[in-house]
């Protein structure tokens, strides 16, 4: 069947991190990049390889709007809020990769299925997809969780200039979805960007307070949960798994390599989200192929 047409918004690391997932997705196809400066470097780069290109930022997507049925945002938190309140009339598909909290909080593995019938997805954010599957892991074998804390550490060449603008959204997010998905109220989320060389993999680091915690079943629980996110981050890995560091504390590690499609393999916390992205994409492509 043929493929279900794509554009994307925001020509930065993450835009084209998606391109070239997409190059190898057998249900979506990449009809129109678009950003905001025509020299850029990446804009010119998917001209070279033949993809349809412009530098008139929602005006193009609105402009072909008959030509693509599923609208990737990975501008900033700010411009996604414009550009869904002009494009939102035309009934797009919109898979918003900012932390702009608008859309529907967003996490394949927890809530996918339910997310095809909202127009705007929030796709959280790269903490947010790597530790909120495991705080839930967790939170389903636990009855009296006190306190959920998220930490992520990623390397500083992986943070473009959105992400490091957009902190304060990115931990609102994160938090949210935290709430969201786990039903504990008192939760913390932290980002540090680490400017180490070598640049380090992505690392984040769930803690967990609760009382009388059943180890085994939260090992298996949390166990489970890799094995569902390796179907589609096939560089997440559990690399310390849940253990007592105190009375009523675990921490959690998880550990994202990137597959190297656009950005090294450090890029990982790039990765994961438009890992999490093209998975719900696919799985909208698979519903409209179906009629």
């Amino acid at each position: 069947m043929e493929k279900i047409r794509c554009a994307i918004i925001g020509p930065g690391n993450i835009g084209m991190n998606l391109l070239c997932k997409m190059e190898r997705s057998d249900f979506l196809k990449c009809i129109l990049f678009v950003g905001r400066n025509i020299k850029s470097k990446n804009l010119t780069l998917a001209a070279s390889k033949g993809y349809k290109i412009s530098a008139d930022s929602i005006e193009a997507l609105i402009k072909y709007r008959d030509t693509y049925d599923i609208i990737f945002d990975a501008t900033s938190a700010e411009s996604h809020r414009q550009i869904y309140q002009e494009i939102q009339k035309y009934g797009k598909y919109i898979i918003d990769l900012t932390p702009s909290k608008i859309g529907e909080l967003c996490v394949p593995c927890l809530n996918g299925e339910e997310c095809l019938n909202y127009d705007n997805l929030n796709m959280v954010t790269c903490g947010g997809q790597s530790l909120v599957p495991i705080a839930y892991a967790i939170s389903r074998v636990c009855d009296n969780i006190k306190y959920f804390e998220s930490v992520s550490t990623i390397a500083s060449l992986s943070a473009g200039i959105a992400t490091r603008e957009n902190i304060d959204d990115y931990i609102e997010t994160t938090e949210k979805a935290l709430r969201k998905f786990t039903g504990v109220d008192n939760v913390k989320a932290m980002l540090i960007i680490n400017p180490s060389e070598p640049p380090i993999l992505m690392r984040n680091t769930l803690y967990t307070v609760v009382e009388n915690p059943n180890m085994d079943l939260i090992i298996e629980s949390v166990k489970n949960m890799e094995k569902t996110l390796l179907k589609y981050v096939p560089g997440f890995k559990v690399v310390v798994k849940p253990v007592l560091v105190k009375e009523g504390t675990i921490a959690t590690t998880i550990e994202i390599k990137g597959t190297g499609d656009f950005l090294p393999e450090y890029s990982g916390n790039l990765d994961i989200i438009t890992c999490a992205a093209i998975e719900m994409a696919e799985k909208y492509a698979i519903k409209l192929m179906r009629g």
